[in-house]
């Protein structure tokens, strides 16, 4: 199977499994709600384990003679995600109703570049091999059900239909295919920067896990959702190192 295959493949399945977190809020809000909690914490764990067993090492192998910094770059994905998180993709829960105009289309927006940057991503990241390409797919697509139900509520919460809901959130996870597809069709002029595409991208995943996913293990009240929320993100964690030791054949 070529690369192509394998992204469009594994971009399209994270989609539909994005979806997947959102279609169960509207049938089934309370379940969906409830372990919304439990995902994030897992989804937490998994992204940590991407950035640091699989896609920093890559990075800086690959940059083992070029001089290229991987930490610069990651701290620079991680300015950069904080920036659109502060500028576009801010939700406040507490928005009026008369407000609801202006917050959903940042919901929207913040979705749909989201999306787009998770594309580019799982290109980049198959790019370089099959096994980091199907280990970063499996982060994002982890981190993106937890998300796509908070996103799904929030514009429940605002008014908007649910057939509305699940359209515009369909269109938005397209985004993550331009990406996906803008990627690999730019790969020969972007050949030398997949390196700092991975050390950006493990930004992002530090600073999703570390801003949004981990303080809500700590906002819990109650000490034994806690104490499982605790064991799914060091659970996420330990399934990357084991996933990523068996594709290398360290297993």
């Amino acid at each position: 199977m070529s690369i192509l295959a394998y992204i469009l493949i594994f971009t399209f399945l994270g989609s539909v499994v994005s979806l997947i977190g959102g279609v169960l809020l509207l049938l089934k809000e309370k379940f969906a709600i409830k372990i919304s909690h439990f995902l994030a914490s897992f989804a937490a764990g998994t992204l940590l384990g991407t950035a640091f067993f699989d896609l920093l090492p890559e990075a800086q192998e690959a940059t083992a003679e070029s001089g290229v910094s991987i930490f610069l770059w990651t701290l620079i994905g991680i300015l950069i995600f904080f920036l659109l998180e502060r500028f576009i993709h801010h939700h406040d829960h507490g928005t009026k109703p008369d407000e609801k105009k202006s917050v959903i289309p940042l919901i929207v927006i913040g979705d749909t570049v989201h999306n787009f940057i998770d594309g580019i991503a799982v290109a980049a990241t198959f790019l370089i091999s099959i096994p980091l390409g199907i280990v970063t797919s499996l982060a994002v697509a982890a981190h993106e059900i937890p998300q796509e139900i908070g996103d799904f509520g929030l514009m429940l919460q605002q008014g908007v239909a649910r057939r509305r809901v699940l359209l515009i959130n369909f269109y938005s996870t397209l985004a993550a295919l331009a990406g996906a597809i803008l990627t690999y069709t730019a790969k020969d002029s972007i050949q030398n920067l997949l390196p700092i595409v991975m050390s950006l991208t493990a930004g992002f995943f530090i600073y999703i896990a570390a801003a949004n996913l981990i303080p809500e293990i700590h906002n819990m009240d109650n000490k034994k959702v806690a104490f499982w929320e605790t064991v799914l993100l060091v659970g996420g964690v330990v399934l990357i190192y084991f996933i990523v030791s068996l594709l290398e054949g360290k297993v």
